[in-house]
């Protein structure tokens, strides 16, 4: 499912997915994205945390999937965080995120957060990204546009009860 930068906040409200793929140009918000959904899974009860990055073609992608589809130690609800900084898995790592993806389907004790820079047409059209845009939430992250720049910029002053 595609959902827009603007509605992460009301689509958290309604509560969380089993998995989520944010990809853009623009790490910031990114990051913001990432902490919003990170806030309401810690409120929720998903109070484990692991991180992968990865990093070279020979990372392990057998960790990722086991913590994917494991119950937690503690019986405590787990957030799987992968962070692919290339934005290209490999061969092994497509074949991994797309078993993933599954396994985030079913295993409603573990939160799945796949993050990726911009990714060009065809890394959008692989399999590998069609199974997380099918089984999860997918959130693309473009850069604010110059002529909303202003707009944008008084929004985040509101937030914070500030003005210009």
């Amino acid at each position: 499912m595609q959902l827009a930068a603007a509605q992460l906040a009301a689509h958290l409200h309604k509560g969380l997915k089993p998995l989520y793929t944010l990809h853009g140009d623009e790490p910031l918000l990114i990051q913001e994205a990432a902490d919003a959904i990170r806030a309401v899974a810690r409120a929720q009860g998903y109070t484990e945390r692991t991180v992968f990055t990865v990093a070279g073609a020979h990372f392990d992608w057998s960790a990722v999937l086991a913590s994917g589809g494991e119950m937690s130690l503690f019986g405590d609800r787990q957030l799987v965080e992968v962070r692919i900084p290339s934005g290209k898995p490999g061969k092994e790592g497509s074949a991994a995120l797309q078993q993933l993806a599954e396994l985030a389907s079913r295993n409603d004790s573990v939160l799945t957060l796949v993050l990726l820079p911009r990714l060009d047409g065809a890394t959008l059209k692989g399999a590998w990204f069609g199974a997380l845009d099918s089984f999860g939430t997918t959130l693309r992250v473009d850069p604010v546009e110059r002529h909303a720049l202003p707009q944008w910029i008084a929004q985040r002053l509101a937030q914070q009860q500030q003005r210009v």
